[in-house]
């Protein structure tokens, strides 16, 4: 028995294991075991046998003389035989110890056709089949290595004490120049960087932070994420430049922002050159009795015109909220005299801080949206209540509700179903609400109909 590198296995990784080749006649164990206990007897009965024939008179003399003799031949034979094996032994638990430390180089050899052939092969088999899986291993971590590293993405493998644990290429631009990070502090780097980027971390938390002014400015996204990793907490940090991202969006929102208010235009203007031109016309013939009609047409499509431009503008130019402290059962009281709906839930008691005119402004829009679904008027409902620390505002209709593909595109600004929609509405009330600190939802309801849910955080007047 020998214990050696397969070189020849090496060769073929990536193959599959070959079958053990035929050896010729197999005798088992208990085969060759057997034969041997069997030689041995029979060597010590002849023994005997010849002893007796020359000394018939001393038995115990012959049973002393035969086992002086058979027994250390027994011992030399089975020593012997049993070397060999115990060695296999030494060498299977060894290249175990190897597997263990995640050497899979070495493999066994066997020269019997027995039992421990088949042990031994199974073993050279087991070793294949991981050296392929820590080959395979090992090229999928040098792949996701690859592209860890040549992400545009900054990654930031942070310990709980702070220290960073790993560091892509991106990163080590973004915060040391180039430099390897791992070892060094997360603060103290900040210390250095961006103002902008030491804000961002300073806060917590997922957001959008921009750095440098004017043509060099650029904007990032920061994500974090914590988990345990060997039992400890660690925290990854994402840093991504949307930059270019943010530019070619801005491109396509301001071509269709300009698609829709040019379609807009033409629509309002060429119905008022035709009525003026037509108006002229009558006033040139002496014919003024339809003037007053025209008149009123023409005031009609400029108001729905300045109306149009007066939406666009009022979305573009949302002031910060003034927070003023508000009842909230007096704030329903006066919205439902413009707009009718139900009531439900149980507003908060008190008075609350928000900017009374926005919220008017959203909710105004939510009933209006409500109401023009096709619901019946005692369809409408708002339910408000308060939920932990936080104020749930719910707008439910008896409408059609939305397709999924309106629901993913309902907030999103100039996108609206109606032909004469200006997709602002929505979009208005989502601005209000995140300019508020809280967010809107939209979803269908069991049985047909839409619920709009704006979220605001409970902030009592006089905190």
């Amino acid at each position: 028995m020998k214990r050696e590198p397969q070189a020849a296995e090496r060769r073929s990784r990536g193959k599959r294991p070959a079958s053990r080749r035929p050896r010729g006649m197999r005798l088992s164990l208990m085969t060759r075991w057997s034969a041997l206990i069997g030689t041995l007897l029979t060597i010590g009965i002849l023994i005997a046998l010849g002893l007796n024939h020359l000394f018939p008179d001393k038995p115990w003399l012959v049973l002393g003389a035969s086992l002086l003799c058979v027994v250390p031949l027994s011992l030399i034979t089975i020593r012997a035989q049993m070397a060999p094996i115990l060695s296999l032994y030494r060498a299977l638990g060894g290249t175990v110890t190897s597997y263990r430390d995640g050497d899979f180089s070495f493999s066994l050899h066997w020269p019997q056709n027995d039992e421990l052939s088949d042990l031994v092969e199974a073993h050279n088999q087991l070793g294949n089949v991981l050296r392929e899986q820590r080959l395979n291993l090992v090229q999928r971590e040098l792949l996701l290595d690859t592209m860890v590293q040549n992400t545009p993405v900054a990654m930031l493998l942070v310990g709980d004490g702070g220290a960073i644990v790993y560091g892509n290429v991106a990163a080590r631009h973004l915060l040391n120049e180039g430099r390897r990070l791992e070892g060094h502090h997360l603060q103290e780097l900040l210390e250095h960087a961006n103002p902008a980027l030491r804000e961002a971390m300073k806060r917590g938390g997922d957001g959008l932070f921009t750095t440098g002014d004017n043509e060099e400015e650029e904007v990032y996204h920061l994500a974090r994420r914590r988990f345990n990793l060997n039992g400890r907490r660690h925290e990854l940090l994402l840093l991504r430049q949307l930059t270019l991202e943010l530019r070619r969006q801005e491109v396509q929102t301001w071509k269709k922002v300009i698609r829709v208010i040019s379609h807009e235009l033409n629509n309002s203007l060429a119905p008022l050159t035709s009525l003026a031109h037509s108006g002229a016309e009558l006033v040139r013939r002496g014919q003024t009795e339809r003037l007053p009609q025209i008149l009123a047409t023409i005031e009609e499509r400029t108001r729905h015109l300045e109306s149009f431009i007066l939406g666009y503008a009022r979305f573009a130019k949302l002031p910060s909220p003034r927070l003023e402290a508000v009842d909230w059962n007096t704030f329903l009281d006066k919205l439902a005299e413009q707009v009718p709906f139900r009531r439900s839930g149980e507003p908060p008691q008190g008075q609350m801080l928000f900017d009374a005119a926005q919220m008017e402004q959203a909710l105004l829009n939510l009933l209006k949206n409500a109401h023009e679904s096709g619901s019946p008027a005692n369809g409408v409902t708002m339910d408000v209540r308060r939920v932990q620390d936080m104020v749930r505002i719910e707008v439910q209709d008896r409408g059609p509700g939305m397709s999924d593909a309106v629901l993913t595109n309902a907030l999103v600004p100039f996108y609206s179903t109606k032909r004469s929609g200006t997709g602002l509405g929505l979009a208005l009330a989502r601005e209000i609400a995140e300019a508020h600190g809280g967010r809107i939802t939209l979803a269908n309801r069991e049985g047909g109909g839409l619920t709009v849910t704006i979220i605001l955080p409970m902030v009592a007047a006089g905190e």
